[in-house]
């Protein structure tokens, strides 16, 4: 199978943790884009939806799937969203599509995290994939001196602005060994909204897409 064909399947595979009658959190990227063409199939057995990017509201809407505000809902059930790179304790290093501070957020709230994604995706350390860290961009070269002393070797992603008007640095060769302190400590930069490490906010559950089939994995 082609990884676009293993995203597909994960995608589809998702739909199974959707309850109905629910809000549904929704993520980001190719494999997410997947899980929406999967839900367009359900629609009328979902309340609707949040987004977590302009691009994945306007893929819903063209389905005719109600998007919500965050603010506008007491709560989501459940978040589908892929990952840059997952372990087997289900950490994460998302934002390669430079919206991880909404997907942070929508996975903060919903009470399951579902993560789908192919089996390229699943390592045994994260830092391969380089960390993105989304930052106020006055303070970019600043941060980016502070990301170089915890090991990090920081790169603007020029011409791309976040969702929320911010720069990303994209922050190669790093071995994260501990993906939750490194959460907290790029976090603690002033100028950091936030990064790409979802330690402390993992996936409950991953669906990965092999060569012989959906695998289910969890912590």
């Amino acid at each position: 199978m082609t990884q676009d064909e293993l995203k597909k399947a994960v995608g589809w595979a998702a739909l199974e943790y959707v309850p109905q009658d629910t809000i549904v959190g929704v993520g980001t990227g190719s494999t997410a884009a997947h899980f929406i063409d999967a839900l367009a199939t359900i629609k009328h057995k979902i309340e609707g939806t949040v987004s977590s990017s302009e691009a994945s509201t306007e893929r819903l809407k063209s389905y005719g799937i109600p998007v919500f505000e965050l603010n506008a809902v007491d709560g989501i059930e459940v978040y589908v969203d892929g990952a840059d790179e997952i372990t087997k304790h289900m950490h994460m290093i998302k934002g390669g599509g430079a919206a991880l501070t909404r997907e942070k957020i929508i996975a903060a709230v919903a009470k399951k995290f579902v993560c789908v994604a192919d089996a390229s995706k699943q390592v045994g350390v994260l830092g391969q994939f380089p960390l993105p860290v989304e930052v106020i961009p006055m303070a970019r070269s600043y941060v980016a001196r502070e990301l170089v002393k915890l090991g990090g070797d920081p790169v603007w992603r020029e011409g791309v602005i976040t969702d929320n008007g911010n720069v990303i640095l994209d922050v190669y060769n790093m071995k994260i060994m501990e993906p939750k302190q490194m959460e907290h400590d790029i976090n603690m930069i002033t100028g950091v909204v936030t990064n790409g490490l979802f330690a402390y906010r993992g996936a409950d559950i991953c669906l990965l897409g092999t060569d012989t089939g959906v695998v289910t994995l969890e912590p």
